[in-house]
């Protein structure tokens, strides 16, 4: 298994199958609606080479996750080479420990090997208000593209709703 950071409290490492789980199982007391099968799938993608998956553990117990698409698909980015950050949490009760910072750390360094820069989108809503500062304070700038919902640039004037589908695609310079 690859370690990525490790200090006496604080490791991030590579996703392992049991991995999905854990995530499913805090994601779910939250009362959120998580999809086994998005956990399943990053584990799959990880396997095949197609995404990096970071797991943090704090004094052993997961603790968030963070993941690196290789090659997008979609977004601003699809078929060009910037890798793409997504899915970037770590659970509620370990905020304020800097385990964010470090599953990010990782995610950048391992971007830095493949790309000169790396994006990512962040939602709009005020529940994002603490990333959308830290990624600003962590050298991230809108890509210039807008704002996007379902997967698609919103056009002026469209409507929208303000839930975890409108994003704001941001890019870092790397080197």
């Amino acid at each position: 298994m690859r370690v990525y950071y490790a200090d006496e409290r604080l490791t991030v490492r590579e996703m392992i199958p049991e991995d999905a789980k854990a995530v499913f199982d805090t994601y779910q007391s939250y009362g959120w609606e998580p999809s086994m099968e998005t956990y399943a799938g990053y584990y799959r993608e990880q396997s095949e080479g197609r995404r990096l998956v970071f797991i943090a553990e704090w004094e052993g117990v997961v603790s968030g996750i963070c993941t690196l698409l290789l090659t997008p698909a979609e977004g601003p980015w699809a078929g060009e080479n910037v890798p793409e950050i997504e899915d970037l949490t770590v659970f509620w009760h370990l905020h304020r420990k800097g385990i964010g910072t470090r599953l990010l750390d990782a995610a950048e360094a391992e971007a830095a090997k493949r790309a000169d820069r790396v994006g990512l989108a962040v939602g709009l809503h005020s529940g994002y208000g603490p990333a959308q500062r830290m990624y600003v304070l962590r050298g991230y700038v809108p890509d210039g593209s807008g704002v996007w919902y379902r997967g698609k640039v919103l056009e002026q004037y469209a409507p929208c709703k303000n839930d975890d589908d409108l994003l704001l695609y941001m890019v870092k310079r790397l080197k």
